[in-house]
């Protein structure tokens, strides 16, 4: 053996995979799928008969988890579809900077800095207007494919 010593790069990543594949035929509505290498929703399934030559394909209208998008696919349904993994994970809200991100609280006690505000103005109202009335607020983050969002606001009263 060598006295050497090996160094492999690190890409923090545990080798868990990103997706997981599923039948198509067993995706349902409200469920995930991977559409344009987007995480998305599953808002419509139609299945079409088989045809003279074959499968029958399912016709998949999905809505991306994290710009909202529209986006539709026809797979085969006898063919596997990759299905995202999809975290939602509550925080407590510490402070809110100047330029848009966030300081959150994790349950092991260390703050979380590197997510930005959510793009939708409505849920951004409410994050900003409750923190500036001094309410105890906790974000739920939703994370998939290497992407993290704040999603949704609980007030748990005051501070």
């Amino acid at each position: 053996m060598s006295d050497e010593e090996h160094h492999f790069e690190s890409k923090a990543d545990a080798g868990a995979s990103k997706t997981f594949p599923q039948q198509a035929g067993a995706i349902r509505k409200n469920g995930y799928i991977v559409i344009k290498n987007r995480p998305c929703k599953v808002v419509d399934v139609s299945t079409s008969k088989t045809g003279k030559h074959g499968h029958a394909k399912c016709h998949f209208t999905g809505i991306d988890i994290f710009n909202a998008k529209k986006l539709e696919d026809i797979v085969p349904s006898s063919h596997n579809c990759d299905v995202p993994h999809v975290n939602r994970t509550d925080y407590q809200l510490i402070d809110i900077s100047e330029d848009g991100f966030v300081s959150l609280l994790t349950d092991n006690g260390n703050t979380k800095d590197d997510l930005r505000l959510p793009t939708d103005e409505n849920l951004l109202a409410q994050i900003k207007d409750g923190f500036a009335d001094g309410k105890d607020l906790v974000v739920t983050v939703m994370s998939s494919m290497g992407e993290e969002q704040i999603c949704a606001l609980k007030d748990i009263g005051p501070k």
